[in-house]
């Protein structure tokens, strides 16, 4: 079984519970576990939150007010990316814990900790950053469309 959507979306703070709730019932009705669910869910949200607050160009536009989410449940995996239209990175990516009274600074550490694998770099040959992540399933045994 596999399953792949894309969606193009406009970096605003309300994009963000969107992109979860489609994440979410696209794997109920996939019949993924819920514990698994909800872990990716929140990765897809605190990437989806980087993109929206750090994703935009230098100069406003219909490229640098917009980003990219695409998910693919294939077999037994999800792949998620988010992909932004920003400056990139300045230099190596940071996922570090936070201070507990930190208000920003815990994206990346809570994706890596929610995930089997994380990966951020750049779009080659333009600004951007695409962080993605991936992580194996599990299947409720009612599961209507359970990997083969």
């Amino acid at each position: 079984m596999s399953i792949w959507w894309s969606l193009h979306l406009r970096r605003e703070a309300a994009s963000v519970p969107l992109a979860r709730r489609l994440l979410l019932g696209a794997m109920e009705t996939a019949g993924v576990d819920p514990d698994i669910s909800y872990d990716l869910s929140v990765a897809l949200s605190e990437a989806c939150a980087n993109a929206v607050e750090h994703g935009g160009g230098a100069e406003r536009g219909a490229s640098s007010e917009a980003y990219r989410v695409t998910a693919y449940l294939d077999g037994e995996k999800c792949r998620i990316e988010v992909a932004d239209s920003g400056p990139g990175l300045a230099g190596p990516p940071v996922a570090r814990p936070a201070r507990a009274d930190a208000e920003h600074g815990r994206g990346l550490y809570l994706i890596r900790e929610l995930t089997d694998h994380l990966h951020i770099g750049g779009k080659p040959g333009r600004d951007g950053t695409v962080v993605s992540f991936d992580k194996i399933l599990k299947w409720r045994e009612d599961a209507p469309l359970l990997a083969v």
